[in-house]
């Protein structure tokens, strides 16, 4: 994320292992494919091959630019505004 400029929002928040679930596809008894962390909030979300796409949903209506992948072994940001992701 050489270029991102949203850095400075960047946490490392990680889900506990009890929430290693999309509480809103939980919630409409929903599956997903894989999670991402919201950097700025903590919300966890489904990515955008699940079908409801709950990370994008929640950048939309927050703007918290930058998501990790909450899967194991799997160590990349993405920054929505400036379209970079980068792997650490």
């Amino acid at each position: 994320m050489a270029l991102c400029t949203h850095l400075q929002v960047v946490k490392t928040l990680l889900p506990a292992p009890a929430e290693h679930i999309c509480p809103e596809c939980v919630a409409l008894g929903d599956q997903w494919v894989h999670l991402r962390v919201c950097q700025t909030c903590g919300h966890v979300g489904c990515c955008d091959s699940s079908k409801n796409k709950h990370a994008t949903q929640h950048f939309r209506a927050t703007q918290h630019p930058v998501v990790t992948s909450a899967e194991p072994g799997e160590q990349w940001a993405w920054c929505y505004l400036d379209s970079e992701m980068a792997e650490y």
